[in-house]
């Protein structure tokens, strides 16, 4: 196996995961976590081994990150920041032979004029935009390496490798049995890529039709998620695995689908509502602030929950078509991470964690070279078994549940 030297840009809860779960494993030789704010790298890195270390960073400064790489030896970096930050980043690493890792991808804009129907700028437009240049350099951009996207394609790539002869329909479901002490409204994750993500007109792709979008919050359903969770509403919202997922793995039809709560979607519209969802600057007093900037630093930070949090949060992938007999079937590949377990283990609330691991996961698999591609390539066009297996091996293995209980 070889060794990596690892740079993290981005110190908050899913950055400070990467490095407290990358500590268990031997393969990184050094990893540098970095910020804006030094004091929060340096709070990331504190308990771990002196094989990491902190260093401060301004991640929208391309020459500034590409100079962090270099100085480093870095082999890969991994984008732990929130979407706006995904170009600099991207070129950066481009810049400085590294392989890339992200979590969500570049953001997308709605179209001018049917946003509800056409998509505009897709979700990663502008990373698949430089694929040649990746692939022709023989570096490789692993995008979308989450949770969701991330485990997720993978569900999905193990899905078609053995339990479909043909796929009709991949819907990715995730819900969440989450319950936060003292807090009326806390998202468990940045709220910042919440209102992002759960306010843009959502994606769904369709062969017959190609990609297309619809309203926020369109087609609920109820679905019944595993170990306890029970039945959830779920709508669409705007994810990568819609555009991801296609590319590689042939379907009729991907979604995605989320469980929010009714309570939760009022909020998020009465935001909408009053415009406190826009990222433009306005004059308030003698500065100019964005009103999605201002609702976030009003609400408490996600990785300082997990002390309140109790319950579950589970990821998946649903999948119909017909089995290996050609056989009708319908499958649910999941992961469901248990919040008392995460702080126990880790000091980190579930739904960062959950995140964080596939990442390193990922690194690991490169590092053996067990996974090995070029270009700018989603977590779908690698083979999943030695991924699953790794997960196990993390102590956090995934499950599969028969004809899942669903409800149009």
């Amino acid at each position: 196996m070889l060794r990596v030297r690892v740079l993290v840009v981005g110190a908050g809860g899913v950055g400070s995961a990467v490095a407290a779960v990358a500590a268990r494993r031997d393969f990184v030789t050094a990893m540098t976590v970095t910020d804006l704010d030094p004091e929060r790298a340096e709070r990331a890195v504190g308990r771990l081994d002196e094989r990491f270390s902190a260093a401060p960073l301004d991640a929208s400064d391309v020459a500034a990150v590409n100079q962090a790489a270099k100085e480093l030896g870095a082999d890969a970096m991994v984008n732990a920041c929130d979407p706006r930050f995904n170009e600099p980043i991207f070129e950066a690493a481009f810049a400085a032979g590294c392989t890339y890792l992200d979590m969500a991808m570049t953001l997308s804009k709605p179209h001018p004029e049917r946003p509800h129907e056409l998509t505009g700028v897709t979700l990663g437009e502008a990373q698949f935009a430089q694929a040649a240049q990746w692939q022709e350099k023989g570096q490789l951009a692993l995008v979308g390496m989450g949770v969701e996207p991330g485990m997720s394609d993978v569900f999905a790539r193990y899905a078609r490798d053995h339990l479909f002869s043909e796929i009709d329909e991949i819907g990715v479901r995730d819900g969440a049995n989450l319950e936060i002490e003292g807090y009326a409204f806390a998202p468990t994750f940045s709220i910042w890529t919440t209102i992002e993500e759960c306010l843009n007109p959502p994606l769904i792709y369709e062969k017959s039709r190609g990609f297309y979008t619809t309203e926020p919050f369109s087609e609920p359903e109820t679905f019944n998620f595993p170990e306890g969770i029970g039945p959830l509403e779920c709508v669409n919202v705007e994810h990568e695995e819609v555009l991801l997922i296609p590319r590689v793995i042939d379907c009729n039809r991907v979604t995605f689908k989320y469980g929010l709560g009714d309570e939760f979607i009022e909020v998020l519209r009465t935001l909408h509502l009053l415009g406190l969802d826009s990222t433009k600057k306005v004059r308030v007093g003698k500065v100019d602030v964005a009103p999605r900037d201002v609702v976030a630093a009003t609400l408490p930070d996600p990785a300082t929950l997990g002390d309140r949090m109790h319950g579950k949060t589970c990821a998946g992938t649903w999948v119909k078509g017909r089995g290996p007999d050609g056989s009708e079937r319908e499958v649910y590949l999941y992961h469901v991470a248990d919040n008392d377990y995460c702080m126990t283990e880790y000091g980190t609330q579930a739904v960062v964690l959950q995140t964080a691991l596939n990442p390193v996961i990922a690194l690991e698999l490169l590092s053996s070279e067990t996974w090995e591609g070029a270009g700018v390539l989603g977590p779908e066009a690698f083979p999943a078994d030695p991924f699953l297996e790794l997960l196990a091996d993390y102590g956090m293995p995934h499950g599969i549940v028969e004809a899942p209980e669903r409800e149009a």
